[in-house]
């Protein structure tokens, strides 16, 4: 990995010339990459022998056609990419949302069931008291409340 920079430099040296005899010699050092640099200067080699490709008049006007319609492209693209993630997701947080909601309802059913059939229990295992009892209700109160045992707190003393 040390070498990276001396190999780029050295396959750029390829690119634009023939090596010349010391530059041969120090690859020769290198018996692992020789086969990668030979290959490489064929290919150098064998593109140099290529006739030019002949070009239209208005090819430079063309490039920068494909360009800027190519730079348009990718904001369709990215639209397009935003509803195809958009509404998957969408979906999924109605579906989460009405799940809860549901969850919710069932919720509060089953807590008023509960509540009525805890109603109709009490309700129905103790008779209502009679109207002469209500009327002497603040006595009946009183009396069950805890006094003070008055004789024995006077043994005490």
């Amino acid at each position: 990995m040390k070498d990276e920079p001396v190999q780029n430099l050295q396959r750029e040296r390829v690119w634009r010339r023939k090596l010349t005899e010391a530059e041969h010699a120090g690859l020769s050092a290198q018996p692992e990459a020789r086969a990668d640099w030979e290959l490489e200067s064929l290919l150098t080699e064998g593109l140099a022998r290529l006739s030019d490709a002949p070009v239209p008049s208005n090819f430079t006007a063309r490039v920068l056609q494909a360009a800027e319609r190519e730079a348009m492209r990718p904001r369709a693209a990215a639209w397009q990419w935003t509803w195809r993630v958009l509404v998957p997701r969408l979906a999924v947080g109605v579906a989460v949302i009405g799940l809860a909601g549901l969850t919710y309802q069932r919720h509060e059913f089953n807590q008023r069931a509960r509540l009525a059939h805890n109603i109709a229990l009490v309700t129905g295992t103790q008779p209502l008291p009679s109207v002469e009892a209500l009327k002497n209700f603040d006595a009946i109160q009183r009396m069950s409340q805890p006094r003070a045992d008055e004789k024995l707190l006077a043994l005490l003393q």
